[in-house]
């Protein structure tokens, strides 16, 4: 028993309550956020530390042993304590009224989330809103913000995520700035001349672009830049052809998509947040009205909805 007292441990326990209710290691995995081989180590090491079979695995489903049937009544009172607790602990949490904290890169804070909040705020003038315009990954889990949009999945199995859709990424220029250097066909026809606009004090745009077929040199980028949206404005001044995503560029007028069928970078559109979204009322309300509002700009734009 003292055995037991000392490895038992509540993320096991949670896992396999979850795991019961779902009926898989993969729908619990889903439900809490987490992977599925977690959801597995978890419920083995439950029953490693018990000393029990929970479940038969009887080809890919999952059944209750007679132990299993026994201590899921115990875990679900345990979860039903925890609830109980959290609730008598922060139960300002249930409360819609306070601050929510978003992250996501500069462009998309400055050319994709004002619609958005404007029409959250209509909705729900009681959430304090902190908008974290970064193009550093946040650290969620430090409570460094509550949301963050990210183009790409978060790695670690802590984090809730949702993947909402695809966005891509494409290369831009102004009409006039094209009028002058002309509409290249091939990577070919963009001479030395042609100037493009970077992001941060590295090569990566360049490489990028010389891996699908460009020969560009460092001296085409002779204007960098830190910001997102910093860049696009100086694109749009004619400076130079710059990376955007889409979305950006169809609210632009005035600019033209330069070799379309060259450059397009497939980048998925995910909405993370950390547990807290479990407990908090007013987390939930904004995490699920930023995701239908963001899954929503992508139909409207045509965009693939994977």
């Amino acid at each position: 028993m003292d055995r037991i007292k000392k490895s038992f441990d509540w993320t096991q326990a949670q896992a396999f309550l979850v795991t019961a209710e779902t009926g898989s290691f993969s729908a619990a995995a889903e439900k809490l956020g987490l992977s599925q081989p977690t959801i597995g180590r978890h419920v083995n090491g439950l029953e490693e530390d018990l000393g029990v079979s929970l479940f038969d695995r009887v080809g890919k489903s999952l059944v209750l042993t007679e132990n299993g049937l026994g201590l899921l009544e115990h875990v679900k009172a345990m979860r039903e304590a925890a609830d109980h607790m959290i609730l008598a602990a922060t139960g300002h949490n249930q409360s819609i009224a306070g601050k929510v904290s978003i992250t996501a890169s500069d462009a998309f804070c400055s050319y994709n989330l004002p619609k958005i909040v404007s029409r959250l705020r209509k909705l729900h003038p009681e959430i304090e809103l902190e908008i974290i315009s970064s193009n550093e990954v946040q650290d969620l889990r430090c409570r460094e913000a509550d949301i963050a949009i990210r183009l790409g999945r978060p790695s670690h199995p802590d984090l809730i995520a949702k993947r909402l859709r695809s966005s891509s990424a494409h290369l831009y220029g102004t009409t006039q700035y094209l009028d002058r250097i002309g509409r290249p066909k091939t990577p070919d026809d963009i001479g030395p001349d042609v100037q493009f606009i970077g992001f941060e004090a590295t090569d990566r745009i360049r490489l990028i672009l010389n891996e699908m077929g460009f020969s560009l040199e460092p001296q085409q980028f002779m204007v960098i830049t830190n910001s997102g949206a910093a860049g696009w404005e100086m694109m749009k001044e004619g400076i130079g052809l710059a990376l955007m995503v889409r979305e950006v560029a169809d609210q632009t007028d005035g600019i033209e998509m330069v070799l379309p069928e060259i450059v397009n970078i497939e980048l998925p559109v995910w909405l993370v947040t950390h547990r807290e979204l479990h407990t908090s009322r007013r987390i939930r309300i904004v995490y699920d009205f930023i995701g239908e509002a963001i899954a929503s700009q992508g139909k409207s734009l045509n965009i693939d909805n994977r």
